[in-house]
């Protein structure tokens, strides 16, 4: 478990946000697990943050995300873990309730105890357009990665699909496409070995 204490994600700031299983273990059990995991994202992260890529794994997940300024969040739509509504608004306290939320589902469901995830959350500043694109390949490739498909594109758990496809969506699938300039360059990149120099801090496993 880490012990070192993160700074609070920033306001009009793009983030690669990850975690895995505490010691390891998995976090999704089952494929309900996964939906479920996704709906409490979209309840508790949706509303105070943009969301360019994701994948869900066996015992990780990484996300690409933009953290809203207070100016772009829609409060009718924010969800907490208290009753009463915060005075201030913390995208990090948000990813709090959603990994608690999760963590409490998958204790009662599979009857467990105890966390589920390390702590504090993983949170790196993507600072660059080039290492926001290499980020979304490697977000995307880390079933092949570890060996859970062949190909991308056969993988449920991830944004890939969803950003090639035209089905209505809440992920920022123009602005990637844009960063790629075209589907057609977008599928390219991603079908060929991509050099991971710039992003080599962020491979965990």
């Amino acid at each position: 478990m880490s012990s070192y204490k993160p700074k609070p994600l920033e306001r009009g700031s793009y983030y690669h946000i990850y975690n895995r299983g505490n010691n390891g273990i998995d976090i999704f059990y089952d494929t309900e697990s996964y939906y479920h995991f996704l709906r409490l994202y979209e309840k508790y992260i949706i509303p105070i943050a943009d969301t360019f890529a994701w994948c869900l794994l066996k015992n990780h997940f990484h996300l690409l995300v933009y953290i809203k300024t207070d100016d772009e969040i829609d409060i009718s739509k924010l969800e907490y873990s208290t009753v009463e509504s915060p005075k201030v608004i913390d995208a990090s306290k948000q990813f709090g309730h959603l990994f608690n939320a999760y963590t409490q589902a998958i204790n009662k469901k599979f009857n467990r105890t105890g966390s589920l995830f390390e702590k504090p959350f993983e949170r790196k500043l993507v600072k660059s357009e080039k290492y926001f694109q290499n980020l979304i390949f490697y977000i995307h490739n880390n079933p092949v990665f570890h060996r859970f498909t062949d190909h991308i594109n056969n993988y449920p758990w991830s944004s890939y699909e969803t950003i090639i496809s035209d089905k209505p969506t809440k992920l920022k699938r123009d602005n990637v496409i844009n960063i790629f300039e075209s589907k057609e360059k977008f599928i390219d990149y991603h079908s060929q070995k991509q050099n991971f120099n710039e992003i080599i801090d962020l491979i965990i496993e």
